[in-house]
């Protein structure tokens, strides 16, 4: 296995792509199993194809159909006639000092998102975004200052690992989880997972099918600000691991800082985390608690979110506040922090403090956005 290099700062800029295609060809990428057979066997071919095409496009990582040398010519043709395998496209890629890549992608509509990764010396992390935009407003994350445009289609959520896959040439699917440099995804990039959970559930399964991408659902994490009623549904259909915006202790402070919070106050948030099937078994819910000045992080709100916490099987992950323009808070002091973290962890839950990466590309957490704006009087079904 191969360490991920140190890289310097650079953009690359392929070309911005085209707004919106013309090709009426409907594209795989995205279709379950069931879908994939019945697009098959509406453009008159066996459906049995599908497991060979499924395995290309997912293991192989190919988008060019004559490239699938155990399917008839005959049958290659047409299906280049009917379909693309298509990705969204890079309108640019930022590399960070500390080896961290962000990507703009840009979707057939013309509207983009932002999707990076996280490397460590033996394997990376995929931060991946659900919409364009976002529904809420946590006024610490420079995403929830970007209204809603639209929610991601699961061919343009699976498309972005994909991406990231083709930019560390990491095809076919590494056979060992060791050998991958990207063995993660956290659905923590723009938008909210769970206001785009039909989308989210059908990508992720794609992700975790074995003849395919391959990454088993404890490789995955999905987080969320708190939409409650949406969390036993995250156990039933995916029972991924699962991570929860907390980022204050009370519904007072939280109402600001998280403004769903109001809809849905911190007691039946918890209530929601104690009874996913993560909180039964050997693996915690992670609490993300971005640490803010004079905000958040004081002695007795950490022993608090100690109390709130004890009977849930659970880890904080405390994470110093990435600055973005006109932000309206400041990072709380290294020394703040750390106090904050040892009276966590002296309460028997641990607590460690996140490294920033990719600060100086914006690819931080809570830094994300871009510049699509929402079609006038267009809606968005949550």
């Amino acid at each position: 296995m191969s360490v991920l290099p140190t890289e310097p700062l650079q953009i690359l800029e392929p070309g911005a792509a085209a707004h919106g295609r013309n090709d009426l060809r409907r594209n795989l990428i995205g279709l379950s199993r069931d879908g994939l057979k019945t697009a098959l066997a509406e453009a008159g071919l066996e459906p049995f194809r599908a497991a060979q095409i499924w395995q290309w496009i997912y293991w192989h990582g190919v988008t060019d159909f004559g490239r699938m040398t155990n399917i008839a010519k005959k049958a290659r043709d047409r299906l280049a006639d009917q379909f693309v395998i298509e990705r969204p496209s890079i309108v640019t890629e930022q590399r960070s000092v500390d080896g961290t890549r962000k990507w703009l992608l840009r979707f057939a509509d013309g509207n983009e998102a932002e999707t990076v990764n996280i490397p460590e010396t033996d394997r990376g992390s995929v931060c991946v975004s659900s919409q364009v935009g976002c529904t809420l407003t946590c006024t610490f994350c420079h995403t929830g200052t970007q209204p809603l445009v639209r929610n991601l289609t699961p061919d343009e959520i699976v498309g972005q690992f994909m991406v990231a896959r083709d930019s560390y040439g990491e095809w076919p699917t590494p056979t060992a989880d060791a050998q991958r440099m990207l063995s993660n995804i956290v659905m923590m990039g723009m938008g909210e997972p769970l206001y785009n959970f039909d989308n989210v559930a059908a990508a992720l399964k794609i992700v975790m099918d074995d003849q395919g991408i391959a990454l088993s659902r404890r490789r995955i994490t999905l987080s969320t600000s708190g939409v409650v009623p949406m969390i036993p549904k995250v156990g039933e259909a995916l029972d991924v691991n699962l991570a929860v915006s907390l980022h204050a202790v009370t519904d007072e402070v939280r109402d600001t800082l998280v403004p769903i919070n109001r809809k849905w106050p911190i007691a039946e948030l918890l209530k929601a985390c104690a009874d996913y099937p993560g909180a039964r078994n050997s693996r915690r819910i992670t609490f993300e608690y971005a640490m803010l000045k004079g905000v958040n992080d004081s002695d007795a709100d950490a022993r608090e979110l100690v109390r709130i916490l004890k009977p849930i099987h659970a880890k904080v992950n405390l994470i110093p506040f990435n600055p973005w323009p006109g932000a309206p808070y400041e990072c709380s002091s290294n020394n703040r922090i750390h106090r904050f973290a040892e009276i966590v962890n002296d309460g028997g839950l641990s607590a460690p403090v996140r490294t920033p990466r990719g600060r100086d590309i914006s690819a931080a957490c809570g830094q994300l956005k871009s510049a699509s704006l929402r079609q006038r009087g267009a809606k968005v079904a949550l």
